[in-house]
């Protein structure tokens, strides 16, 4: 049976993200093409400043040369659990404009927007995605070919999701580990 981790919250947050996690365990089960797609287009609905939408996703489905790729600029501590996720989505970000060459200094908070709507989307069609920050960014630059003005951001493994005693320590551990976070009052002040 597949772990669910539904977050216990102060106040009443939406089930969607109530609902959304970052699972280590994935199944067999392969992602469409037109659920993938789905998927990433959620992602270009997020705010962007003048609608530049500064990122780009690169996507590999499990099976292929590009997942293998992806897989291989992984750390080590990610690559046991995330060879059997369905589909890796490389995030990148656009640092500045093709054509004008003019800087977004906010680039990573909107490829950060662009993400969760790409997660929220996903988990809405029962897709779990795992962010990873843990990656060798130089690999994934020369494995995406990206131009100087881009830079990978974070690479997500996205499945669905499976049950949680076939991971081997530590990730069963932290799998099954309740989710938590900081109350309100220590992230958010009221300014009088």
């Amino acid at each position: 049976m597949s772990s669910i981790k539904i977050a216990t919250t102060q106040n009443e947050v939406i089930d969607l993200i109530k609902n959304r996690w970052s699972p280590r365990s994935f199944s067999a089960k392969d992602i469409s093409q037109a659920t993938l797609e789905t998927i990433l287009e959620a992602g270009t609905w997020a705010p962007s400043a003048n609608n530049s939408q500064p990122w780009r996703f690169i996507y590999a489905l499990r099976g292929t040369a590009g997942f293998d790729k992806l897989l291989a600029t992984l750390a080590p501590g990610n690559q046991p659990w995330a060879k059997n996720a369905a589909a890796l989505v490389a995030t990148i970000g656009i640092r500045e404009t093709p054509d004008t060459q003019q800087k977004n200094h906010y680039y990573m908070h909107d490829v950060g927007m662009a993400t969760s709507y790409l997660l929220l989307q996903a988990l809405e069609m029962e897709v779990y995605g795992h962010i990873m920050a843990g990656f060798n960014k130089q690999q994934a630059s020369e494995v995406a070919a990206l131009p100087a003005n881009e830079e990978p951001v974070s690479i997500i493994a996205l499945g669905y999701i499976d049950d949680a005693e076939k991971l081997e320590e530590p990730y069963k551990t932290r799998e099954l580990t309740p989710r938590s976070r900081n109350p309100i009052a220590t992230i958010a002040a009221h300014l009088d």
